[in-house]
């Protein structure tokens, strides 16, 4: 038995883990394996993959890197563990996404960008007589190569009179400039520009065309003293005014505003066209005058991966020795099933399972040893013929001496593992233990596991009656991103499930579903994208569940005597939430070279309330303790308060009794993010034929999850309306009525319908790349 605190002890050794729902876990895991972490969802596994393991590796190297970061230890906080041994330096690569700008890339995220600069600077055809350029006169977002008229973005935003003045019988008075701001800054403007001596009154047709001109489009700022008209009962003095004209507003505003809504308006007035100096290839002439093999930078970025490193140059040692380095960095991004994107894809428009997938690429070039790396479901948005590869890519990550722990949900992926934490056997409460640590085949011996059930499971899905459909919607023909005039036909009044490997085209396809099409009454579009950006966006406050309870505690004896209304519980607004931290609960920790995090509020200890709101309580807990509670044990409570019941039963009903009412939307998964949105969609009253569209719904549940939510979505069909879902999971596609297949690859080998029909004749169709999986899954095999 080795001594635990020997240096050579081959384990990560955990020991009174307690993190979240963690019960005092004890658990030993083998250095140099692929382990995987698994579990239902909630049941405490990335709290021990991420919440303690990582973290913990976090806080030491924190310790060891400088005195000031040693004082925020204590802010930020250290995993609740009793001792860790064995813990090698970590790397964390997980689902969720910062705010990557339009400038973020495929290229800068994996660093290709650099090699191909390099490539064009020391190995590109100059023209006769032109200058050598240095790699920075090749990127986009650098002075010495942006294109000085669009700034390196490859577009230009302009704007119309037109635009801007919708309707130009009204006066400037009456709001002829729509684009402006409302309530007092519009008014301002306004009364700055009477003040220059212009006729605010006349309609806007009616005013000579140089001043229009001047009033919407001049770069001048005026200051001006503006005498306010009087209005009863306000005393209002003259004040020193600058104007701004509404193509200067406008543009300010779209550019600065952190705002999405002002943003939204700004792009309104605005039109997008390729910059006319580049034609969209965002560099200066001379960057764009070089080329390699015929093609300038931009056209090679612009190009699939699997086509660049074709397209690449041999000529010459140092084109070779070039364009060799970046064809091996290419490969893992390849491997991964990533071939169909473009160095020049901006970042934004990935999913978060791809970008996590680019990152775990550029891992594999960097030649690290040594290290654990904790993934956060790395096969998320993969299609099953993709998951191979991620194997092997992690199994090599493995022998170049590392040690990867995986939290993860597909079943293939968890087989190929060398081991397995299996974390349960419930949710939230219910769950926290280790039920299993070691080699997956010993896991068929642990009755209480839910993932045992669905590893060694031979169970078929339950045989459903295929049903009618009611009509027809027809879509298309659709030419956009790699869809070729593409027309389908989406049966009315049935489940169908759109399949096909990552970039087929899937998302694009059932993206041109709208609600003015010919069949759809209503449609419900239900996607991963975060409830909230900030700890004070909640699923309390999401599903309006928060309103029903401040009600329940204004009504209370405690906040009658102390005059307390519904608005005195909410952490939104002054009065009763905590001011250090403005009822969030946390502050922002800024950390020198490193990104800023969370911390605990030191006033209220992450309560969110003053005292004075906490002394008053509802069945003897404070609302803070409210907002603590899991909805499984929330729906106990509140179970005779009908507002609040609702809104818990559709929450239990998408399978998130483990989430906590006041969990901060920046803890929550993008699945969880999804379903949280289909719970409030649930309990609202259904009026008329709903279709409801879902990409890629099951994306981080477990299988026992899958089958609650799969429940959800045919009940809903049940219930006469239309359910479409994107989807890789192949137990959901094999049991739906109808299946449509996009393929056979992706990117430009993609693009088409390769096969529509019930599942079980997909799964027989020739040149699919899902027709295998689908054949398995439909044969018994439920989830693969």
């Amino acid at each position: 038995m080795h001594d635990p605190r020997h240096a050579h002890d081959p384990y990560v050794r955990v020991r009174g883990a307690r993190e979240h729902n963690l019960k005092g876990v004890d658990v030993d895991v083998p250095r140099d394996v692929v382990a995987a972490f698994t579990g239902v969802s909630g049941s405490g596994k990335s709290s021990l993959a991420f919440g303690t393991v990582y973290a913990e590796a976090q806080r030491r190297y924190f310790e060891s890197v400088a005195p000031y970061a040693r004082r925020l230890i204590h802010q930020v906080g250290a995993p609740k563990v009793g001792e860790i041994t064995g813990l090698p330096p970590a790397v964390s690569l997980q689902q969720r996404r910062s705010a990557p700008g339009s400038r973020s890339s495929v290229g800068t995220v994996t660093n290709l960008s650099n090699s191909l600069r390099m490539l064009f600077s020391r190995a590109g055809s100059y023209p006769p007589g032109a200058e050598r350029l240095d790699s920075d006169s090749f990127s986009p977002n650098t002075a010495a190569g942006a294109c000085p008229e669009c700034h390196g973005l490859g577009r230009v935003h302009r704007t119309t009179e037109e635009l801007l003045v919708p309707d130009p019988s009204l006066s400037v008075r009456d709001g002829a400039v729509a684009a402006w701001p409302g309530a007092w800054q519009g008014k301002n403007l306004r009364d700055v520009l009477d003040a220059l001596g212009y006729d605010v009154d006349r309609p806007w047709r009616e005013l000579p065309a140089e001043e229009r001109e001047w009033i919407l489009f001049t770069d001048e700022q005026p200051v001006v003293t503006v005498h306010p008209v009087r209005e009863a009962g306000r005393i209002q003095r003259p004040y020193q005014g600058t104007y701004t004209s509404a193509r200067r507003y406008v543009l300010k505003t779209f550019s600065d505003s952190r705002s999405p809504a002002l943003r939204a308006k700004a792009e309104s007035f605005l039109t997008s066209a390729p910059c006319p100096i580049c034609g969209g290839g965002r560099l200066r002439p001379e960057a764009l005058a070089v080329t390699v093999g015929g093609r300038n930078v931009a056209e090679l970025a612009a190009l699939p991966l699997t086509e660049l490193a074709a397209a690449l140059p041999r000529d010459g040692e140092t084109a070779r020795v070039l364009s060799d380095d970046l064809t091996a960095r290419i490969a893992p991004v390849v491997e991964l099933g990533l071939g169909y994107l473009s160095l020049d894809r901006a970042t934004p428009t990935l999913s978060a399972g791809e970008l996590q997938r680019l990152r775990l690429a550029t891992q594999l070039r960097s030649g690290l040893f040594g290290v654990v790396y904790v993934l956060d479901e790395p096969s998320a948005g993969l299609h099953p013929a993709d998951t191979e590869a991620l194997l092997t890519v992690l199994q090599r990550l493995k022998r170049a001496g590392n040690s990867v722990f995986v939290v993860e949900h597909h079943l293939d992926v968890v087989r190929g593992a060398d081991w397995i934490v299996d974390v349960g056997p419930g949710a939230g409460e219910h769950g926290g233990r280790v039920l299993h640590s070691g080699p997956p085949a010993g896991l068929a011996d642990v009755p209480e596991s839910a993932t045992a059930r669905f590893l060694f499971g031979r169970s078929p899905a339950p045989a459903r009656a295929p049903r009618t459909p009611s009509g027809t919607l027809k879509v298309g023909p659709v030419t956009r991103h790699n869809l070729r005039g593409v027309t389908a036909e989406f049966p009315l009044g049935v489940f169908t499930a759109v399949t096909g490997v990552s970039g087929s085209g899937k998302s694009t396809l059932v993206g041109e579903i709208t609600e003015g099409l010919p069949g759809v009454d209503r449609l419900v579009s239900v996607d991963q994208r975060p409830i909230g950006r900030t700890p004070r966006s909640n699923l309390a406050t999401y599903t309006g569940l928060f309103d029903a309870v401040r009600k329940v505690f204004a009504a209370t004896d405690g906040a009658r005597e102390r005059g307390y209304g519904a608005s005195r519980f909410s952490f939104n607004v002054t009065g009763g939430r905590c001011e250090t931290c403005q009822g969030e609960g946390f502050v922002s920790v800024e950390l020198l070279f490193l990104p800023s995090t969370y911390a605990p509020c030191p006033e209220c200890g992450g309560a969110r309330y003053n005292a004075a709101t906490l002394a008053v309580t509802y069945r003897g807990r404070t609302i803070a303790e409210v907002l603590d509670l899991t909805v499984e044990a929330a729906a106990e409570f509140f179970a005779d308060v009908p507002a609040a019941a609702r809104s818990l039963a559709a929450l239990l009903d998408v399978g998130l009794g483990y989430l906590r009412l006041g969990q901060p939307a920046t803890e929550l998964s993008g699945g969880e993010a999804q379903r949280i949105k289909l719970a409030s969609e649930l309990q609202r009253g259904r009026r008329g034929h709903t279709l409801y569209l879902l990409d890629e719904p099951t994306t981080g549940l477990h299988p026992a999850d899958v089958e609650v939510l799969a429940r959800q979505l045919h009940g809903l069909v049940d219930a006469g309306h239309t359910v479409v879902v994107v989807e890789h999971d192949m137990s959901v596609a094999a049991g739906a009525d109808w299946v449509i297949d996009l393929g056979p690859g992706g990117g430009d080998a993609g693009g088409r319908i390769v096969a529509a029909g019930p599942p079980a004749e997909v799964a027989g169709a020739a040149g699919s790349a899902t027709a295998p999986y689908l054949a398995r899954a439909v044969g018994g095999t439920a989830h693969l």
